[in-house]
């Protein structure tokens, strides 16, 4: 058991106790009480607002109530000292054999350090990518599939059971003129010069192949055909080889989805029907008629009766159609029949769009409100767009692309590890420049390289060590010094960092923990450079250089850790 999660543990201890001692009303909530660090450091290694959540329940003041917790936490063998500030924060200290025992349970855990049960039971559909199968990946895409890769993972680790979803847009306008577009390159392949691409139609050299499998098989039977004969074969063959090349630039990245689900099959099965009819017998959907809009008159609005679902109810600023007047699904109709499909195996939900959708969250979240009655979780993690850079300047566009830079051309250039790391270097809705100069330079500015050299540093610590010829004994960790302590307070952050983001959906934080451990542990290694006797490896003291190198292993283990929830492998060497 980690720190923290034992010092909660101690808390609903105590807790208990006073219930049962009638200092405490028995049906109290606890939800608020917390145990964490205390913002100022001088002030304790941890705090508790226990008394200060707890007074108005209990009919006291919280000073009073805080005295009284305080002798309870003071009597732990693992609190040094307990303190009250102000109207009743508790502030404890712990004793040094605390962090020891705390780098130990690093140690034993190894691996699993940081990981938690919290999630068991909770299924969540995470959503991400669902690029429209109409071309190669771009690095618009690449954020939205590493930021939702790394949550699934995150939340596996807090032990949520996670289905990784892709939905493939493939019942929409676009797949058709995907299809036209396939039906010029097939003409090509077979001898006729088509010229310069026509304007509405994919121009991207990556739709020959597709062109030339389609001579090949069909020959010219299609070549002069009207529309109608080879408009359902040629999009249903292109949109597969699409997914394949987009499964390929995915596997790049080490990403790989649980199901494609998509809305041409969803719609088949008569999905929207369903939903329409659930929300027909509960009330959420009505025939009526919109009033016309002030000033620009939207896409979405037509001056007939249509079917319109309350999202009003739940929080939109009005109702939405789910039919179009010619009886076609909206897209907000499809999406929400699609939503209800999940949320029959997920007990939340979780999509990963791009920011160019913002305006649509929130009636998406109130039909799901809606179709699960309020018993899902359901969250929408905006993504923004990457802007590529050469030292500075703007990249040229791809010609295989068409009109934009592959996802696949940038991993192949600076590599996987380097990708996923930047693109979870800022929060998602953030801008974010990606340079291809900036993600490879060996500078402390570089968080890829920076995080990276903490721990190839420290997996040449042990390559030292050996290479001197030192016997080591067993560390003694009462060696510890007061800014070997001050690391591992840092090091134990990592499970509650942990917690906090998949809690808050937010897998950036991992990055952002993994800066300011490598920038304490690269403060500790350059002590040494100053002071020989502060170096890690002192060739003539076995005993100090035993406990030190331990520490920086443990340090090492959480470095890889953190990497491995970012979907990112720890070097133990660079160039």
């Amino acid at each position: 058991m980690t720190l923290y999660v034992r010092f909660a543990a101690h808390m609903d201890a105590l807790l208990d106790a006073m219930i049962a001692a009638g200092d405490l009303p028995a049906d109290i909530s606890r939800k608020a009480v917390t145990v964490e660090p205390p913002r100022d450091p001088s002030h304790g290694d941890l705090a508790t607002n226990a008394a200060m959540v707890l007074a108005k329940a209990a009919d006291t003041n919280p000073r009073a109530l805080a005295e009284k917790i305080a002798a309870k936490l003071e009597a732990l063998d693992e609190v040094a000292s307990v303190s009250i500030a102000g109207p009743g924060f508790i502030n404890m200290s712990l004793t040094p054999e605390t962090w020891a025992a705390e780098l130990r349970a690093i140690e034993s855990l190894g691996a699993d350090y940081g990981k938690s049960t919290s999630g068991n039971g909770v299924t969540v559909n995470v959503e991400y990518v669902s690029a429209n199968p109409t071309g190669p990946m771009h690095m618009g895409h690449c954020r939205g599939a590493v930021v939702g890769d790394a949550l699934a993972t995150l939340l596996e680790a807090v032990g949520h059971k996670v289905i990784r979803e892709y939905y493939i847009n493939d019942a929409g306008g676009q797949v058709d003129v995907l299809a036209r577009s396939v039906h010029l390159r097939y003409r090509e392949a077979l001898g006729e010069d088509v010229g310069e691409i026509p304007e509405g139609l994919y121009p991207g050299a990556y739709l020959v192949p597709v062109g030339h499998k389609l001579a090949t098989h069909y020959g010219s039977q299609f070549v002069n055909a009207p529309e109608s004969e080879w408009l359902v074969l040629f999009r249903t063959e292109a949109v597969a080889a699409m997914m394949d090349m987009i499964r390929s630039d995915l596997a790049l990245l080490g990403i790989h989805h649980d199901v494609f689900a998509s809305e041409a099959e969803l719609q088949a099965a008569k999905k929207p029907e369903a939903a329409e009819a659930w929300l027909r017998a509960h009330d959420l959907v009505y025939d009526g008629m919109l009033e016309a809009p002030k000033g620009e008159t939207p896409e979405d609005w037509e001056p007939v009766e249509l079917p319109l679902f309350r999202s009003s109810k739940f929080g939109d600023d009005q109702d939405r159609p789910i039919k179009k007047s010619n009886g076609g699904w909206t897209y907000f109709g499809a999406d929400m029949a699609y939503h209800f499909q999940k949320a029959q195996s997920a007990d939340q939900l979780i999509d990963i769009w791009g920011a160019d959708h913002a305006g649509t969250v929130k009636r998406i979240q109130a039909a799901v409100a809606a179709l699960t009655e309020g018993k899902a979780r359901f969250d929408v993690r905006l993504v923004q767009m990457v802007r590529l850079l050469r030292d500075g300047e703007p990249v040229k566009m791809s010609k295989r692309a068409g009109n934009f830079v592959t996802l696949a051309d940038v991993v192949r250039e600076v590599g996987k590890d380097v990708v996923r790391f930047t693109m979870l270097t800022r929060k998602s809705d953030a801008q974010m420049d990606f340079d291809f100069a900036k993600v490879v330079e060996a500078s402390k500015d570089n968080p890829v390289f920076y995080v990276q050299y903490a721990h190839a540093r420290i997996a040449s610590l042990g390559r030292r060590a050996a290479e001197a010829g030192m016997a080591l004994p067993a560390p003694d960790l009462s060696r510890l010094g007061t800014e070997e302590l001050a690391l591992i307070k840092l090091a134990a952050q990592y499970p509650r960092t942990v917690e906090a983001a998949a809690q808050s959906r937010e897998p950036h934080r991992i990055a952002f923990y993994l800066g300011d451990l490598a920038a304490a542990f690269h403060g500790w290694w350059n002590m040494g450079n100053d002071d020989a006797a502060r170096r890690i490896i002192v060739v003539n003291d076995p005993a100090i250089t035993s406990v030190r190198l331990f520490l920086a292993q443990q340090i090492g283990q959480i470095v890889r850790n953190g990497l491995a929830l970012m979907g990112v492998e720890a070097l133990s060497e660079m160039q």
